[in-house]
């Protein structure tokens, strides 16, 4: 600390912070920037303040190109597409500026606006034109639900539909628009589920233990967790309800991590669900944050957990029920491919395949049952 106090720069304090940090051994137990942690906010909350756009830098040229644009938000009834190009953001050109710095131009306060040139490119690469555009700042909600309904044929011929809900994060709203989406497919005649947690690297501990909730019944352990000293404590659920009983096949890969580990877990080892993938991450630790004066904030690992099971996952990760490889389809599936060869890209989808081949074997046990 006496070292710190003569520098000049909040850089050469978070550089030095962090050389302290790292002593401790633990990766996570980390400073990081009021530029960062803002990202972070938003991306727990579920909400922030712009124009509903994501954009990232093309590798190859550097340029800022539109990822999406959030359903309803400003660029989207502006006509702002994926794979537009943002050429300036109020008169600005944007030459070398990286996709956090050009995100933070567009957001800002609610009521005011924001002026963005972008270079569209629709169905053809002769449909070409530079626009400009004044976009109102709005709140944008960024839900981390994305959800379908795959039709699906069983192996006796009868047309069923599983419903596929994809979750990119564990937010504040995630158990809540996680509910509605399964509401609204209950509604539809759905037989069974899908979850997606690939790619899910986490966030809200207990928007992960909300979301497990949706899907069990009664007092079951949802995860144990260990602090410093060894003594562990399990987390129960209180006279749970589920939503749907169908039968669940949950998506895991090395992209799945911490919160995302935790519900593969408490619905794997209390039954509910069989897991289909690739080993998981394997980050079983839990975090406090403290937000400091300039914006900044510490992340401090407190705990870590454990499956119900009692299973590990810190640096070891969960292994799936069931690995999905394009091999593994070739002969039982092969008809299925060749079925839809011309289906969506879902449908098409190896670990989606794999996951409707394990719901046909659970319904017919059942019905042998």
């Amino acid at each position: 600390m006496v070292e710190m106090f003569p520098l000049n720069s909040a850089d050469a304090a978070y550089t030095k912070i962090k050389g302290m940090l790292s002593t401790l051994g633990d990766p996570f137990t980390r400073i990081i920037s009021p530029n960062e942690y803002q990202s972070f906010r938003i991306g727990n909350d579920g909400n922030l303040q712009g124009v509903g756009i994501f954009i990232n830098n093309e590798p190859k040229s550097g340029h800022l190109v539109v990822l999406s644009c959030v359903e309803g938000s400003p660029a989207s009834r502006a006509g702002i597409h994926e794979g537009d190009e943002l050429i300036e953001i109020n008169g600005e050109r944007l030459d070398g500026l990286d996709s956090e710095a050009a995100a933070r131009k567009l957001r800002g306060q609610v009521g005011t606006s924001v002026t963005v040139k972008v270079h569209s490119v629709q169905d053809s690469k002769s449909d070409c034109s530079t626009k400009e555009v004044k976009l109102p700042r709005e709140y944008i909600k960024l839900s981390p639900i994305a959800s379908s309904i795959i039709p699906h044929r069983t192996p006796d011929g009868r047309q069923i539909k599983t419903g596929y809900v994809k979750l990119s994060n564990f937010s504040q709203s995630a158990a809540d628009d996680m509910a509605n989406a399964i509401h609204e497919m209950e509604t539809q005649g759905v037989h069974s589920y899908i979850l997606d947690l690939r790619n899910n690297p986490g966030g809200l501990v207990k928007a992960g233990l909300d979301v497990a909730q949706i899907w069990l019944d009664g007092d079951e352990t949802l995860v144990n967790t260990i602090d410093r000293d060894g003594n562990m404590l399990p987390i129960n659920m209180v006279d749970g309800h589920a939503i749907t009983h169908d039968p669940l096949v949950v998506l895991i890969n090395e992209g799945s991590a911490s919160a995302s580990e935790i519900l593969a877990g408490a619905l794997h080892d209390n039954g509910r669900a069989i897991l289909v993938g690739h080993k998981t991450f394997g980050k079983g630790k839990i975090q406090s944050v403290t937000e400091l004066h300039d914006g900044s904030a510490l992340f401090i690992t407190v705990a870590k957990y454990l499956s119900p099971a009692l299973h590990d996952i810190d640096q070891v990760g969960i292994m799936p029920d069931v690995q999905c490889t394009t091999g593994m389809l070739n002969s039982p599936k092969d008809s299925l491919l060749k079925n839809k060869s011309s289906a969506s890209s879902l449908e098409a989808d190896s670990c989606i395949m794999v996951a409707e081949h394990e719901l046909d074997i659970q319904e017919s046990r059942a019905t042998a049952s």
